[in-house]
């Protein structure tokens, strides 16, 4: 991949690389990192070299009645673009066309001050438009006009405001290959504004398949931090019953709004912390929202547990929990502190299997899959 803008934009800190070195230089730094504890072979699951992503924020920069994109360049200022070489092609081919629409636009234009967008890999597109002024009746009219000739969905965003013309979600198809010959392949999910979704759509559907062909399905799955269910719904294929748990109230409407789109009988979403599900796994508390779902946890037989956590990793209580189960699936975004887990998860459980996923191409981060078995 060529980009005018590397070594200036922030975004692309390897960019000056190849797409191999880049790689090859994430792989050795992870081989260095974990090789006190997994000196087997480790899988590497390659991005796009180019028009990966189907998720991406820009500034938005006004100069002399000018508009461009921009984003922070390496010493954190902002760096006007035309173009991103790293945005799915559906996003790339939009972005003049949205930029020359509003720059022609005075109500459109004014105070417009950030945009993002979210595409499907079938080119179902989202836009949220954000400004620093008040959204009147006036910008809607307008911004309709917009969404209906570029045939995009648009939500507007303010202070305090929210304006959502049509849909404030997209539509997307998941073909997993689950090796099962009676399991299906196909899975319907809508990504919501708002809610998290993984940036790498290919990548994103390797990684489930990596999960569903390097573990041991028996019995129920226990998943904490689920989202929307990106990994529940391919999992539940595998196993008897799926409990899965979210505290965003976004990610477990989206959840279970994809299981009823996907008819999944099988699966049961509560908005609980980490802590909370441990709290009344134990006992310790009684939880209504259990109650609501119809969910008694007597009736599950665990066996795997997957966990999906953000940045910081797990904390000491789920840590705790995840050596109860026979099985752990941990994805994390963030080498270090899965590193700092594992130290600790491999005092009873042996790692399996280890992958690493080129979701974020051309940077320094990569995200990394972990199967563990009780020893």
């Amino acid at each position: 991949m060529n980009c005018e803008y590397f070594g200036k934009c922030g975004s692309c800190t390897l960019g000056k690389m190849s797409y191999e070195e880049q790689l090859d230089f994430k792989i050795k730094r992870e081989k260095e990192r974990f090789g006190d504890i997994f000196d087997k072979t480790i899988d590497v699951i390659k991005s796009k070299d180019g028009a990966f992503r189907n998720r991406a924020e820009f500034r938005v920069f006004h100069k002399m009645g000018k508009i461009s994109y921009a984003m922070s360049d390496i010493n954190k200022k902002l760096l006007p673009i035309q173009n991103c070489s790293i945005v799915s092609d559906y996003i790339s081919e939009l972005m003049p066309k949205l930029l020359d629409e509003v720059s022609k636009n005075e109500i459109l234009a004014k105070r417009f001050f950030s945009v993002e967008f979210l595409s499907s890999t079938t080119g179902d597109i989202l836009v949220t438009m954000i400004y620093h002024k008040k959204l009147d009746d006036v910008w809607s009219e307008e911004a309709k006009k917009l969404q209906a000739k570029l045939n995009i969905k648009i939500i507007g965003r303010s202070r305090g405001q929210r304006v959502i013309l049509s849909d404030d979600f997209i539509n997307e198809k998941l073909y997993i290959c689950v090796p099962t010959q009676e399991s299906r392949n196909e899975f319907l999910v809508q990504y919501k504004e708002g809610g998290f979704t993984q940036p790498n759509q290919k990548v994103n559907i390797q990684m489930i398949e990596w999960v569903l062909n390097n573990i041991e399905a028996k019995d129920d799955l226990c998943e904490l931090y689920c989202g929307g269910g990106n990994f529940t719904l391919p999992l539940s294929q595998k196993f008897d019953k799926v409990l899965a748990t979210e505290i965003s109230k976004t990610s477990i409407r989206s959840a279970k709004l994809n299981c009823e789109l996907n008819d999944i009988k099988n699966i049961k979403f509560i908005r609980m912390s980490s802590e909370e599900f441990v709290e009344a796994r134990n006992g310790v508390r009684e939880f209504r929202r259990l109650q609501q779902e119809d969910v008694k946890l007597e009736d599950y037989n665990f066996s795997t547990i997957f966990v999906d956590p953000p940045r910081a990793g797990l904390d000491d209580t789920t840590t705790n929990l995840a050596k109860d189960f026979e099985q752990i699936i941990y994805i994390s975004c963030n080498p270090e502190t899965l590193h700092r887990d594992l130290i600790e998860l491999t005092k009873t459980h042996t790692i399996k299997n280890f992958a690493l996923f080129d979701q974020f191409a051309f940077s320094g981060h990569i995200e990394c899959g972990v199967v563990l078995s009780v020893k």
